[in-house]
């Protein structure tokens, strides 16, 4: 049995506004799953990308602007939003506090193509052996 004790785990600043912390990966052992949650300032969040695999992102606090392609939706505390894999999608923070998320992909590390061609595209990667 494996447990991971996400007290330990650091936030991480992954763009301007965003930190992110890892719960679970290939880091961490996982083989089909990678879940993460994020905090984001007032008007930040994920700019347009997409994933090979299927998304689910879940509002725990706060509220976001969301798209999929060209469709748009506000949502909220308690709402999560199904992002079938190969769409192009994002989210920003629309309210006046921190936006926390919870983001499962359906895939061990976090990979996407983004629009914005400085941004990283992959993330928790397992080390190499030694």
């Amino acid at each position: 049995m494996q447990i991971v004790n996400h007290e330990r785990q650091s936030r991480e600043q992954w763009r301007a506004g965003v930190k992110t912390r890892m719960l679970v990966s290939a880091v961490t052992g996982t083989t089909q799953l990678c879940l993460f949650e994020q905090w984001c300032e007032p008007g930040s969040g994920a700019p347009t990308h997409l994933h090979a695999v299927e998304e689910v992102l879940t509002v725990l606090d706060g509220q976001a602007e969301t798209w999929i392609d060209n469709e748009r939706a506000t949502l909220t505390s308690g709402q999560s939003l199904i992002v079938p894999a190969g769409h192009r999608h994002g989210f920003r923070n629309t309210g006046d506090t921190v936006l926390h998320v919870q983001a499962a992909l359906a895939a061990p590390i976090f990979e996407a193509s983004f629009d914005d061609r400085s941004e990283v595209s992959r993330r928790w990667l397992p080390e190499p052996p030694s």
